[in-house]
């Protein structure tokens, strides 16, 4: 067993950082002592982890090494070699970076020795600036690498422990966002909070006494975190009075300095609280439309725009009058759709959601995806039409209803008759049918309503019946009692996607519906079965022991030798005098159990095909509801799993037990019901799939028809290349009643016909057409033929399999037929490949001839944060329109309580969430959801969505927001746009570059919607408004707007740049419009338009951009302007290195060739606005350069001199890096001192030797800057 030696301090950040990952290492066998590593292990600090039993080479010492150690068995250091780097990494960025300034920060407060009170005075400041990278670098990412909690956050979390704890107020969480919010996630997850606790934020900055742990022995009770850590004295000897007073009075001056500072801030307190009054309000984002506007009319867009953005405001009343402006249907613009359209016509059903149904983020992500490529066709004129419509779902509506007819009146479906009991349905349907199209309308879908289907409506049922006469008459459909997936509980047969495959590993007890008792799996159970006419038996295994009731047959492997002499003998059955042949079958497993297999025909897929080839009796022992049939007493009429521990009792009485042992297994539950499935031979429907399935394979492998991402083909031809024969028969009252009629024939002449037999079905659609059809085929008289239509209906995936083509009247020929059919595109989530899309290909075929669209675009499935399937046990299923609105923590609770979980899942889910969402779900609104769902499709298969990152789309719509209130500010009332996007030869060079990257921006968009590649068209958007349009142009152009009335020059200047910012506003909001419609709708009606009277009146049918009107890109000013930021973040750095927060410095850049001073000079405006530099002088590298400059090279063309003479305390600045420069040498000593042991190589593991090597390197870098400014200081003196 391994020992980890902790300190019991509570503060101390490097033993919690191993207790942390010893949480997540797999190994149980780890016991934590909080006291001091034996001395023979000659470890001087703690964390100390002996491995083994103590021996020299097996003794860990220090917080990284442990933690390594401890993170990498429970695979949380990295996943590839890629990853473990950006590990180390961060590791180091921790120790060299945050370690040193937190502590500076925060042990004067704990009144700890040693610490230079200057330094600790501007560290707090250091500090700050270190966390605005870091949230810098988490802006994009829930965690530091990859999608999971790895010891990079582990370390770096530890390392801003104190800081969170005891330094960082509420106004600085304001400004770290992303940082507190990461914060927040990890110290959340259950592993830290285990160590941790609950933990609470700083509030103020204030001196503090150190607690310690009250079960900390007394050694360590004068223990600091950093005395431990960087081992020093914590354990060392008690402190001096000496030493105690200087603390005291450190501790009294700085509580002076404290109540000093409170004062001033008291006699600012007024002016400060009405100047935060108006932010505190926007911090709230909640601002809403109270405009008086009635449901259709136009949004008023007079008033101001509000001072932030508010998802509220933003998409109050724009969808009602969209739809009431006729925007989203495909007769939009044009006289009629069946006049050839040279740009084409764009169709897509959507994958109609079940009418029980509501929002999941499934359905989120397929109409993100779905909505935007609908609007980007429609905005590139196509005719386009989004088709909606809605699943009648046979099973879930109808448990549904007997639920609610249950509870409410006490009464069965059986009580009510079929009849009475379908109206009751279509009286739910009536009244919360319908809530589902709300919700799409809530997250800006863009269908036309007017030709929404339900799958029973008139048309669309007739379309089922016509579909399966067809077929039937063709013999395509056809009648065969076989296996069927059995719900006892809803009595019927259900289709595989209902079957969900529970994983058991052993022995589990599992509620089942109509049992009091849990029941037992996962176990496997052996006995004997006795050879007919001789004493030997064969011993046989089973997981369900109660099927051995029904079992006529022992198969064993022609080859195995074991049984070569028992070919063609029986066994005897124990309970019934049945005599079961011993067959060989190579489909047995020589190697598993025995080598010997019982079979089961009748309630087992494999065992079915074994008794078909063998001809083997076929014994069903149970009936529909699960009782027990066909069984010798006392286990007829049991319940099927009371039946189980009957007849393993009666086994062990008659001494066939052999043993039982727990088996892994998988259980196959009903996903409606909770049942346990059962395989049972029933009459069915089928579909004869060999043929269609060829077709639609073929359509696939020849081109016409394209599915993408490709790496689905496999899955797909797998299915076709195998597929088997299609159950339609569901015993539901709810849904397409199948139009088959059994016939009797009342002549003597015609024998009376089987249930089964499919020559006495007849299809019609009506009971004459079938009447008529029958007395044909058996040549009698219509009035010798009764008929009994078959009770059961079709299964709800026979009706979606022709949704392409009945939603617009098919059979008949309709309008909507010619012009919509075939589709354009399908798009959905992958894991209905088989189940709709390839029966919507091979049905689309055989009924029309047609494939029903020309591409399948398959999206990936949302899983939460930690990549989990989203289940309501876990609590973490999502309802978007909580993310869209926000919901607190007590409110994801309030719904768990409403669901159908027991109390034990209850609570563990209640933690799941505590974890996930500790402040419950911000308000995000539709747009950034919208945005957040396409950027995650570039992840594959799965995307584990995490609600921060959607939370920070929100963030990027405010910045948006505020760009397009600055610009339009900037452009006046009175600017005139020009009625072409155009260049007219006098842009700056700012302005060329902002229209190259614009152009750039289409490119990518246009590239990424043909391609569906979203994430493309995220980024790309996302980077020009923030990065390029924010970040740069609208700051390099300050200057000509404010000197824009000095002359007429500067006049034209400002216009030209005016019309330029116009067109970045104009495109980049259409490039936005199909992902984030509302607020790209409400800041585009803010905007002017270039032709008022012919312009589109909706953002939504404006043309889309394209390459060939913005065709600006240019690769030499793209190239020009990176050099130019690169130099830029150059001076930005310098200046930030030597605090130059306000002074502006001139600045001197040696260039190393004449071309490289002209482009220079060419951007000085652009250099001197964004770096904030006094004056920008360009010289070749062999001018010299003023003394007193700070120096840095920008790249192998460029070296910036920023002159810092007069403008710093030269001697303040060289005291503080003569301490920084004395700390780093200490530092490098003890690492080369350690390093230098004769037996590190042997002893310290090779990742630690790299890591300090790293560390050496670092410092040794980190020396040489500090000597070089030095160097340059001591010139100013």
């Amino acid at each position: 067993m391994a020992t980890l030696y902790v300190s019991p301090h509570p503060d101390d950040f490097r033993s919690l950082l191993a207790l942390i990952a010893a949480e997540f290492c797999t190994s149980s066998c780890l016991r934590t002592l909080t006291e001091d590593p034996p001395a023979s292990l000659n470890a001087r600090s703690r964390p100390t982890l002996l491995l083994g039993a103590g021996e020299g080479d097996s003794v860990l010492s220090g917080a990284s090494a442990v933690a390594w150690y401890l993170a990498n068995q429970g695979n949380r250091t990295g996943i590839d070699t890629k990853q473990q780097s950006q590990v180390w990494q961060w590791l180091s960025f921790a120790d060299n970076e945050l370690t040193p300034v937190s502590c500076a920060v925060v042990f004067p407060l704990m009144g700890v020795m040693g610490v230079d009170n200057k330094l600790q005075q501007s560290s707090r400041a250091e500090l700050i600036r270190v966390l605005k990278v870091l949230d810098q670098a988490l802006e994009p990412r829930t965690f530091l690498v990859g999608e999971t909690v790895t010891l990079a956050d582990m370390a770096v979390a530890t390392a801003v422990l104190l800081p969170f704890k005891y330094v960082l107020e509420p106004s600085d969480r304001k400004v770290l966002t992303n940082v507190t919010r990461w914060f927040t996630t990890c110290t959340n997850q259950p592993q830290f909070l285990k160590v941790l606790g609950k933990m609470t934020l700083c509030e103020k900055m204030v001196p503090f006494t150190p607690k310690t742990n009250a079960a900390a022995n007394t050694k360590a009770d004068n223990a600091s975190p950093a005395v431990d850590s960087a081992d020093a004295t914590a354990n060392g000897p008690p402190k001096t009075e000496a030493q105690l007073k200087k603390e005291a009075k450190k501790r009294e001056k700085l509580e002076k300095f404290q109540q000093k500072k409170d004062m001033e801030a008291k006699k600012k307190t007024q002016p400060l609280t009405e100047k935060k009054a108006k932010p505190e309000k926007k911090e709230l984002g909640v601002i809403t439309y109270s405009v008086p506007t009635a449901p259709g009319e136009k949004k008023d867009v007079i008033s101001p725009l509000p001072d932030s953005y508010s998802p509220q405001y933003v998409e109050a009343a724009w969808y009602s009058w969209w739809e009431k402006q006729g925007f989203f249907k495909p007769e939009y613009g044009r006289k009629s759709i069946s006049d050839q359209n040279p740009r084409g016509v764009f169709m897509m059903c959507i994958p109609p959601p079940n009418v029980t149904g509501s929002l999941h983020l499934g359905h989120a992500l397929t109409n993100a995806i779905q909505d935007s490529l609908t609007r980007w066709h429609r905005m590139l004129g196509e005719t386009t039409l989004w088709n909606p419509g809605c699943d009648h779902a046979g099973i879930a509506t109808q448990v549904v209803v007997e639920k609610k007819l249950m509870r409410e009146r006490g009464l069965s479906r059986h009580d009510l008759g079929r009849e009475n009991f379908i109206q009751e349905i279509w009286k739910w349907k009536n009244e919360k049918g319908d809530r589902i199209y709300h919700q799409l309308k809530k997250l800006g879908s863009s269908l036309d309503w007017d030709r929404a289907c339900f799958t029973m409506d008139p048309k669309l049922s007739y379309a089922v019946q016509e579909a399966f006469i067809r077929m039937h008459d063709e013999g395509v459909i056809y009648r065969s009692k076989r296996l069927v997936n059995w719900s006892c509980t809803l009595n019927s047969a259900i289709s595989d996607i209902e079957v969900d495959k529970k994983e058991l590993s052993g022995r589990t007890l599992l509620p089942v519906p109509g049992y009091k008792e849990k029941v037992e799996f996962g176990v496997l159970v052996s006995f004997a079965y006795k050879v007919d006419g001789s004493d030997e038996e064969v011993i046989v295994a089973t997981t369900r022991i109660e099927t051995m009731l029904g079992d006529s047959a022992v198969a064993v492997h022609p080859a195995d030798p074991r049984y070569q002499h028992l070919k063609g003998k029986m066994v005897r059955h124990p309970f019934c005098d049945r005599k079961m042949p011993i067959v060989s079958d190579e489909f047995v497993d020589m190697s598993f159990g025995t080598g010997a297999v019982k079979i089961t025909p009748a309630h087992d897929h494999n065992d079915y095909e074994v008794g078909e080839r063998h001809n083997l009796a076929f014994i069903n022992i149970l009936d529909e509801n699960g009782l027990l049939i066909n069984v010798p007493p006392p286990f007829l009429g049991m319940k099927r799993f009371e039946a189980r521990k009957a007849v393993l009792q009666a086994l062990k009485d008659r001494g066939h037990f052999k043993e039982i042992k727990d088996n892994p297994m998988v259980v196959p539950v009903c996903s409606r019901s909770k049942d346990i499935v059962e395989p049972l031979l029933k009459p069915q429907w089928y579909v004869n799939c060999t043929d269609m399935g060829k077709q639609a394979a073929d359509a696939v492998r020849e081109g016409r028809l394209k599915i993408i991402p490709d790496h689905h083909l496999k899955t797909w031809f797998n299915w076709m290349d195998n597929i088997r024969d299609w159950c339609i028969s569901r015993q539901l009252w709810w849904g397409h009643r199948i139009p088959a009629y059994f016939i009797t024939v009342n002549d003597p002449s015609v024998k009376p016909g089987e249930d089964m037999d499919g020559h006495y079905w007849m299809s019609g659609r009506s009971e004459e057409e079938a009447r008529e059809k029958a007395a044909k085929r058996f040549n009698v008289s219509a009035d010798k033929i009764t008929l009994r239509q078959d009770d059961d209906v079709l299964d709800t995936w026979f009706s979606s399999g022709i949704f392409p083509f009945s939603i617009f009247g098919w059979p008949n020929e309709t309008q909507d037929l010619n012009v919509f059919y075939p589709g354009t595109l399908l798009e959905t989530g992958h894991d209905i490949l088989f189940f709709w899309v390839a029966r919507m290909v091979m049905m689309g075929l055989k009924l029309t001839g047609k494939l029903p669209f020309k591409e399948v675009y398959l999206h990936a499935v949302v899983r939460d944060a930690h990549g989990r399937k989203m289940s309501k046990s876990l609590g973490n299923v999502i309802d978007p329109l909580d993310v869209i609105t926000g919901i607190s923590l007590e409110g994801l609770h309030a719904l768990l309580m409403d669901s159908n979980l027991d109390p034990v899942e209850v609570e563990k889910a209640k933690q799941g969430q505590a974890s996930d969402y500790p402040n419950g779900i911000p308000e995000c609104g539709t747009d950034a959801l919208r945005f957040a769902l396409c950027a995650y499709t570039g992840q594959g298969r799965d995307i584990n969505l995490d609600v921060n990152r959607i939370l920070g789309y929100r963030h990027f719509c405010n910045k948006l927001w505020n760009a397009v209130k600055f610009a339009m500010k900037t452009l006046g009332d009175n600017f005139v746009p020009s009625e072409k996007a155009q260049l007219c030869g006098e842009e700056s060079v700012s302005d060329r570059w902002i229209l190259s990257r614009l152009s750039a921006a289409v490119g990518l968009c246009d590239a990424g919607f043909k391609a569906y590649d979203f994430p493309t068209i995220t980024t790309a958007i996302y980077n020009f408004w923030l990065y390029e349009l924010c970040d740069v142009y609208l700051e390099s152009v300050k200057p000509v707007f404010s000197k824009a009335e000095e002359d007429s020059a500067s006049q034209r200047q400002a216009l030209v740049c005016r019309q330029t910012l116009y067109t970045c506003l104009d495109v980049g909001l259409r490039l936005l419009s199909p992902i984030m419609p509302f607020v790209s709708e409400e800041l585009y009606q803010r905007l002017p338009r270039r032709r008022p009277q012919s312009d589109p009146p909706s953002i939504s049918v404006t043309p889309y951009p394209n390459t060939e009107e913005f065709c600006w890109h240019s690769e030499e000013v793209d190239r020009d302007m990176e050099f130019v930021m690169t130099v830029i973040k150059t001076i930005r750095s310098l200046r930030a290195d030597y605090n130059l927060t306000k002074t502006r410095a001139d600045c001197y850049l040696q260039c190393i060739d004449s071309a490289t001073v002209s482009l220079v000079q060419k951007y000085s405006l652009q250099i001197q606005t964004l770096s904030y530099s006094q004056a920008v002088i360009a010289v070749t590298g062999n001018q010299p350069v003023p003394g007193g400059c700070a120096v840095a090279i920008a790249s192998d063309r460029c070296t910036v001199n920023l002159m810092l003479k007069g403008l710093i305390d030269v001697e303040k600045e060289v005291t503080k890096l003569m301490t920084k420069k004395g700390d780093l040498e200490k530092q490098m000593e003890k690492m080369r001192e350690k390093m230098a042991k004769s037996d590190y190589k042997e002893k310290v593991p090779v990742k630690v030797q790299e890591q300090d090597a790293d560390k050496l390197r670092q410092s040794q870098t980190e020396l040489e800057k500090v000597k070089e400014a030095m160097d340059n200081f001591r010139k100013m003196m």
